[in-house]
């Protein structure tokens, strides 16, 4: 799944379920779900712990009190891209992969959707500042990383 790695206290962790849980509409489906599909595209949630984390119930716990539109699953790997189910992967069996430095911080790929010079300049300076590493993915689809690295 292509996912966004949160360092989140766990004391703030509640207040993160409550935003992450009104990304979903009324069924359960994220805006941007309707076009992308795939294994790469499901919902997950990676917690020390999995579902057997107190954290994996205050997150049940914030989709209840916002609607209860999502049901949620112990992550296994290789889940389906289902509609309003969000997996729960046990970070300690499922850590968080970088993925390819030409996918951070890029332009949206529906037509217009580009972003300011400043964002897209960001990974080159990570890179430049050792914040960011090559994680050995394959720098584009051809070759030629479309980050500007």
């Amino acid at each position: 799944a292509e996912v966004v790695r949160l360092r989140i206290p766990p004391t703030s962790f509640r207040a993160f379920a409550e935003e992450y849980v009104k990304l979903f509409d009324k069924d359960g489906n994220r805006p941007d779900q309707l076009g992308d599909r795939g294994l790469e595209y499901r919902n997950v949630v990676g917690i020390p712990g999995g579902g057997g984390s107190p954290l994996a119930k205050e997150l049940v716990d914030a989709s209840r009190e916002n609607g209860d539109k999502l049901d949620f699953a112990k992550g296994k790997g290789g889940d389906p891209d289902a509609r309003a189910v969000a997996f729960v992967m046990d970070t300690n069996s499922h850590p968080f992969y970088l993925g390819e430095l030409y996918h951070q911080f890029h332009d949206g790929f529906a037509w217009g959707e580009d972003y300011p010079g400043e964002y897209n300049g960001i990974t080159k300076k990570l890179v430049k500042s050792n914040m960011l590493a090559d994680a050995g993915c394959p720098n584009g689809m051809l070759g030629v990383g479309i980050a500007g690295l």
